[in-house]
């Protein structure tokens, strides 16, 4: 047995170099389930599923584990019904999918993995019997280039119908990758491969440091004759278990009790300030404890020695996002919200009595007069929260940051404050409705003077910054990270140190 964070600790002191390659299934391994739950669904919906593959479909599936043939005539069944489609067509469909299913089964694990193969200059690839379609949109979000796959015939931009060549399924998979490997000159020897089916074990065998994720029972029996490390993804609430949404329905009710409760405290004392400040004290206290989850702060002083401030929250999950903010703040802070928030039944009606700046992204210059009723809450000694990222990931990775939490502190003339989460999106993803218990991890980096900033600086400080959030996330807790930034702090001219 592996833990993560072993395996992460065995790529780093291992050779570096695009010589080695990780080799990743996909279904099970990157993910969690099968993305072809996601495409037979929407085929449902659409009544393009028809009774003679859906009977040939469940009986696979209680036959279990399929040789190469009868998977080969299994997927040749099941994607008779593109014919005619444009190739185009089929990958909107495949972002579509993405989007709204597939991305949020991302293993948050593998994320680690591929990461860390990355930073170690190694070839990554995804070697899978899913189709391009349901693998290319997880592939970019993660920055892996080269797809292993089963792939569909097409003529002049049109499915035909039928598959191109032999699916990778067994022993076609196993032998993709050594044909992939011989054509780049990959070490298999040194190179990794991860995966979770029975079928797997040809392709497992073609490495040198084979890895299991969740294995299927006949693959952790031969994974463990041959001594392969095992590794442990948690998996998703099943469907029939009804705690975890009980929890995060208590954690939505505690946040308009709470809410309630700040409303009625500030209308007797006088102070709207202080009811909001009890509110988010409390909801950070009590939904974490009704939601079973654990939140550890590293750097935590950093969160109070000067205030007020704009801290940057990384933002991966609404409700995990806001009670980690809540709970790390605690008190005279308020948030940055996109305008159509405002509109939510319940929710946007509080967050506007809690003074939350909403802004209006589709104009530049309707953000930043937004903006501006934050800038005078900063001045009155009111720190903001806003998501340098804009909108929530469909990943763990960082994405570009935007400038209106830097102008909003150099405009306030207030620090900047890096708050760096790990896991909320592991707790409950993007389009999730319900939450799993869970640690979400927090690092607070050092403050950032922004006196006497130009729009120079704030370009330099948002790269520094975009920079110290990925490599936080990419070593954990970000400890040299950390110490880079605080040097560049310490050697800025006009930061006022």
């Amino acid at each position: 047995m592996s833990t993560v964070d072993e395996a992460v600790a065995s790529i780093k002191s291992g050779p570096p170099g695009p010589h080695v390659a990780a080799f990743f299934d996909f279904d099970g391994t990157v993910i969690d389930g099968y993305s072809a739950e996601a495409l037979y669904a929407h085929r449902a919906r659409n009544l393009e599923i028809g009774p003679d593959e859906l009977v040939r479909t469940a009986l696979a599936a209680l036959r279990g584990s399929l040789d190469e043939s009868e998977f080969a005539d299994l997927i040749e069944r099941g994607v008779r019904g593109w014919a005619g489609r444009t190739e185009t067509e089929l990958l909107e469909l495949g972002e579509k999918l993405f989007s709204r299913d597939i991305g949020a089964t991302l293993f948050h694990g593998a994320w680690r993995l591929v990461r860390a193969h990355q930073n170690r200059g190694h070839t990554v690839v995804i070697a899978s019997s899913a189709t391009r379609m349901q693998i290319a949109p997880m592939a970019r979000e993660l920055g892996i280039e080269h797809v292993l796959c089963t792939e569909l015939e097409i003529s002049e931009g049109i499915a035909t119908g039928r598959i191109s060549g032999r699916p990778l399924w067994g022993e076609g998979k196993s032998a993709a990758v050594r044909e992939f490997a011989a054509r780049r000159r990959i070490d298999l020897d040194a190179s990794f491969g991860y995966a979770n089916g029975d079928e797997d074990v040809p392709f497992l065998s073609s490495v040198g440091q084979p890895r299991t994720i969740n294995p299927q029972s006949e693959l952790a029996r031969q994974a463990s004759e041959k001594g392969w490390p095992r590794i442990t993804f948690a998996t998703k609430p099943g469907s029939l278990d009804p705690l975890p949404a009980l929890r995060t329905t208590a954690m939505f009710g505690t946040l308009l009790a709470t809410a309630g409760v700040g409303i009625a405290a500030g209308l007797l004392t006088h102070s709207r300030r202080g009811g909001m400040d009890l509110a988010t004290t409390l909801f950070g206290d009590i939904a974490s404890w009704v939601g079973d989850i654990n939140i550890v702060i590293t750097g935590e002083e950093h969160v109070w020695s000067e205030r007020p401030a704009v801290f940057l929250v990384n933002h991966q999950s609404t409700l995990i996002d806001a009670l980690v903010t809540a709970r790390v703040l605690r008190r005279g802070y308020t948030m940055v919200m996109k305008a159509e928030v405002r509109d939510m039944p319940l929710f946007g009606p509080i967050f506007d009595l809690a003074g939350v700046a909403f802004v209006d992204r589709s104009s530049t210059a309707r953000a930043v007069a937004a903006l501006q009723p934050a800038v005078a809450m900063l001045r009155s000694g009111t720190s903001i929260a806003i998501a340098p990222e804009g909108t929530r990931s469909l990943s763990p990775k960082v994405g570009p940051f935007k400038k209106g939490g830097f102008r909003l502190a150099v405009e306030a003339g207030v620090p900047i404050v890096p708050v760096v989460i790990r896991n909320a999106g592991e707790i409950m993803w993007r389009n999730a409705r319900v939450a799993r218990p869970g640690t979400v991890e927090v690092v607070a980096h050092q403050p950032v003077p922004t006196l006497g900033w130009t729009h120079a600086d704030i370009d330099e400080w948002l790269s520094r910054t975009h920079r110290l959030y990925v490599d936080t996330l990419d070593d954990w807790p970000g400890i040299e990270a950390g110490q880079q930034w605080s040097k560049a702090i310490a050697n800025a001219p006009g930061t006022g140190l």
